[in-house]
């Protein structure tokens, strides 16, 4: 419930409302713990796949300070584009803008085990991409046509389940750990366990900021355990600079096929989601439809933020649907209250030893904090699956599309004959499932929709609601 010492009720459906500082301040703090975590781990995590050395001494470790920090600065800054907007970019909602996981199954494989050269490729790809997520503004209404539920839950659940096995891994203790006795011993799940209960115990059991941030507090206390048990190593946060500016170009830019073709058809779904955090945020904190201009600001908005990111070497940046819930959850509507938080961010984004103390959590402690995360991914691709009408036309989308997207990347090698660029886009998983389940919704007949349903393997195809053998339509 809405808390009425903020403002009346007219006052805290309105955007442009600036709610007290002594409230709004930490209203703004708020919508950043809620996001942190899930913003600075995708850096963390590419890096890793790169091959970067997690300790002190590796001479890549002040790189992945870098883009943690860069993590942070420019979230803040596309958060501005949102919440101030300039010209036509930016809805002027309470949007905050975050470093989005959907891109990591892209990601990894662009640099997998390749080092710090491999990010210029990166970056030439996050460039790209986010100029073609801010063309994508011009004409988004058109396109959501080809983006149903069932499409976009297919990609939502397929993201989550291609990022389900690195959570794992680093519970575990890492990929440079596997084959060694050291991984999945016993302290590493102590660590990692530790953070999965207390974030699941504050979720169910807490309210307010302490639900909100449980998986933030969850990793709070893994660390605290990590450095009772002698696992946290704090020597690179004496050496990390106070202040610095971001770099530009500071990984290069380097154009490869492969890299923009994936950010490009990422950026259908990127936007997509962008669609319905706007809609989320007007109804769930105004009441009302989002306009079209509000629509196409926050999409511009979404690829320029993404490729400014691109120039100082961080990651693509979206809308984060966790602080839309949170600004239903408060009612405050007014997007200074994100413009603080946004401040704030790029605040942290200066200051490299806040990156050095985020770096210095232990890769088990992560481990914990993005099983619950990616799980996450997966219940909320699950969750929109359940709007889909399980006939026997989008069974058999969603079979196909599953079937290849998940099988092409628990197996890559079957495509070793294939150009490497194929390879790199088939493997990911997630790109050859979205494409598949577009093209099929577009060419299937929809009459099929209207047939009885047959029966499948294992008698699933029943008759209740939201039964797989549902044959009601709209």
């Amino acid at each position: 419930m809405a808390d009425t010492s903020i403002g009346t009720p007219e006052q805290l459906r309105d955007p442009n409302y600036t709610p007290p500082l002594v409230k709004a301040v930490p209203l703004g703090i708020q919508h950043v713990m809620a996001m942190f975590v899930s913003n600075v781990t995708p850096a963390i995590i590419v890096c890793g796949a790169a091959g970067f050395g997690f300790g002190s001494n590796s001479p890549d470790f002040p790189q992945m300070i870098y883009m943690i920090q860069m993590s942070m600065f420019f979230a803040g800054i596309a958060t501005l584009f949102q919440s101030i907007g300039v010209g036509p970019v930016g809805a002027r909602l309470p949007i905050v803008q975050g470093t989005s996981f959907a891109f990591i199954p892209i990601m990894i494989p662009i640099v997998a085990g390749k080092g710090v050269d491999a990010i210029a490729v990166l970056m030439g790809g996050v460039f790209v991409g986010g100029l073609f997520h801010a063309v994508l503004g011009l004409f988004i209404g058109r396109i959501r046509f080809a983006l149903p539920p069932l499409v976009t839950g297919l990609v939502v659940t397929m993201i989550g389940l291609a990022l389900v096995q690195v959570g794992i891994q680093y519970a575990a203790g890492g990929v440079p750990a596997i084959g060694t006795e050291a991984y999945g011993s016993a302290i590493n799940w102590l660590m990692a366990g530790t953070v999965i209960v207390v974030t699941l115990g504050l979720k169910f059991f807490a309210r307010g900021m302490l639900s909100v941030s449980a998986v933030l507090v969850g990793l709070l206390a893994g660390y605290a355990l990590a450095f009772v048990l002698g696992q946290v190593n704090l020597s690179n946060v004496g050496n990390a600079a106070s202040f610095a500016l971001p770099n530009p170009l500071h990984f290069g830019l380097e154009f490869s096929v492969a890299a923009i073709v994936g950010f490009c058809l990422m950026a259908f779904v990127s936007a997509v989601e962008t669609v319905g955090d706007v809609s989320g945020i007007t109804k769930g904190g105004a009441g009302r439809e989002a306009t079209d201009d509000e629509i196409r600001g926050a999409t511009f908005a979404d690829g320029i933020g993404t490729a400014v990111s691109g120039l100082f070497g961080a990651l693509p940046n979206t809308s984060f649907s966790q602080n839309v819930g949170l600004i239903a959850m408060t009612g405050v509507m007014s997007r200074h209250v994100v413009t603080i938080g946004a401040l704030f961010l790029i605040l942290c984004g200066l200051v490299p030893k806040i990156g050095a103390v985020i770096s210095s959590v232990p890769i088990e402690v992560l481990g914990g904090g993005v099983i619950v995360m990616f799980g996450m991914v997966v219940a909320a691709g699950i969750s929109m699956l359940s709007d889909v009408h399980w006939n026997r036309r989008n069974m058999v989308i969603f079979a196909i599309a599953l079937s290849l997207g998940l099988g092409l990347q628990l197996e890559p090698g079957a495509l070793q004959h294939l150009p490497g660029t194929v390879q790199v886009l088939a493997t990911s998983g997630i790109l050859p499932a979205a494409v598949i389940a577009i093209v099929l919704n577009l060419l299937l007949p929809e009459e099929l929709a209207a047939e009885a349903t047959e029966e499948v393997s294992g008698g699933m195809s029943g008759h209740n609601r939201g039964s797989l053998g549902e044959t009601r339509s709209h």
